[in-house]
Formats: C-alpha cells, sequence, structure tokens
C-alpha cells in the first residue's frame, strides 16, 4: 500500500502540535530540516524534532538538506528521529558511507536523497544498507514547487536498482506531489509520498491524505 507523509513545512508553525494531529492518519510526519548552505532556505533543528517528538507516536521521518549532514547524526538520532535522510550531494562519499554508519549505530533507519540534477546509479554505493531512497522532484529548499515530471524517469531506474539489489528498500518521493501527480510517481515505483501544500492547503486534511493513497 501505498504510504503518505505529510510535510511539515506547509504547517501552521504557531499552531505545530494542532497541525500534526491533523495528519495523524498518515503513515508518517516528514520534517524538513534545511541550513541555509546545503539549500537557501533555513527552517527548524534538533530542538524543533525533540518537541515533536514530545507530541506525537508518529514515524518521523527526518529529511536533512544540510551540508555535511555527518556532524549531526547522532543529535537527531537521539531527538527522536525514526529514519534520517541524507542529501548525496552534501559531502564526500566517505563522510556519507560514514554518516549511515552512526544511523545504524543509533538505531535509526537509514536513506539517501537525491537531487533532480543527480543520477539514479549514485546510489550504488550504498543501495544493500538502505532502508530509503528519496527522489526529489523539486529542487530542494522550498515548499510549494511545480513538480518536475523529468524526474519520472529517475524514479523509474531508483526502482529497478531496489528491485534488483534491496527489495525491501522503499522509494520515496518528494516534492509537487498532489491528486494528480501521485498516480503518476505511484506508476514509476514510488511507495512512499512525501506531501505539504496538498495535505494542509485542503480543508479537511485527513481526506486529502485519503485521496493520495491511489
Amino acid at each position: 500500500m501505498v504510504k503518505i507523509a505529510p510535510s511539515i513545512l506547509s504547517a501552521d508553525f504557531v499552531n505545530l502540535e494542532r497541525d500534526i494531529r491533523r495528519v495523524s492518519s498518515a503513515d508518517y510526519l516528514h520534517v524538513d530540516v534545511m541550513d541555509g548552505a546545503f539549500v537557501p532556505n533555513i527552517t527548524i533543528g534538533i530542538p524543533v524534532v525533540q518537541s515533536i517528538r514530545k507530541c506525537t507516536d508518529m514515524f518521523l521521518d527526518v529529511h536533512l538538506m544540510i551540508d555535511k549532514p555527518v556532524r549531526y547524526i547522532e543529535a537527531f538520532a537521539k531527538a527522536g528521529a525514526d529514519l534520517l535522510s541524507i542529501h548525496l550531494e552534501a559531502d564526500h562519499p566517505t563522510r556519507i558511507a560514514q554518516a549511515l554508519d552512526i544511523m545504524g549505530k543509533c538505531g535509526v533507519k537509514k536513506a539517501v536523497a537525491l537531487r533532480p540534477i543527480t543520477s539514479a546509479n549514485a546510489i550504488l554505493p550504498y543501495i544493500e544498507d538502505l532502508d530509503l531512497i528519496l527522489v526529489m522532484t523539486v529542487e530542494p529548499g522550498f515548499g510549494g514547487q511545480a513538480f518536475m515530471e523529468s524526474q519520472l524517469d529517475t524514479i523509474r531506474q531508483v526502482r529497478a536498482l531496489i528491485e534488483k539489489y534491496n527489495p525491501a528498500c522503499e522509494l520515496e518521493v518528494d516534492g509537487g506531489i498532489a491528486p494528480k501527480t501521485a498516480p503518476l510517481v505511484v506508476a514509476a515505483g514510488a511507495n512512499v509520498l512525501v506531501a505539504g501544500s496538498a495535505v494542509y492547503g485542503a480543508a479537511d486534511p485527513a481526506a486529502a491524505i485519503a485521496a493520495l493513497r491511489v
């Protein structure tokens, strides 16, 4: 079954606990961490993840859009993340491998993320050790962007690599996911859909989550 991961980037941060409870029917809660270096935007950090953990039992899918993420893996794990995804473009491959190793030692699920400029083959050195691969269908940094249909090819390629090397690995897609685009990414091979505006911009977030379960 397709899993839905609402992104709190589109929530009302003044009423964050309320807005987390509004999406409790979802499978994961997607938390976008941005540092103003790897991406131009700045969002939230470790203290907010700690606070989120205190107010929900939902699976915390924490997407680190930060430079040299190895520096913060242990801290985010201790803050309550259930899964951490790091960008392959954010550091040297040896330090990406080191970050994944620390995730394993901390007991969190391991994921890597790909910007639209990055080839599907970039996951090959890590794929057998991953729990999830995140394919971006927008440039990371801001919510509300238009879906990049050209990324459907990357999703298909990643799905083929998953089936060959690690069938248990999940394939998540983030960026411009809405009722019109969700069927496209699922057909291409995705099984976890991140949605911000499509969920939090709806009058009934629970109904919007149900509508995305194509």
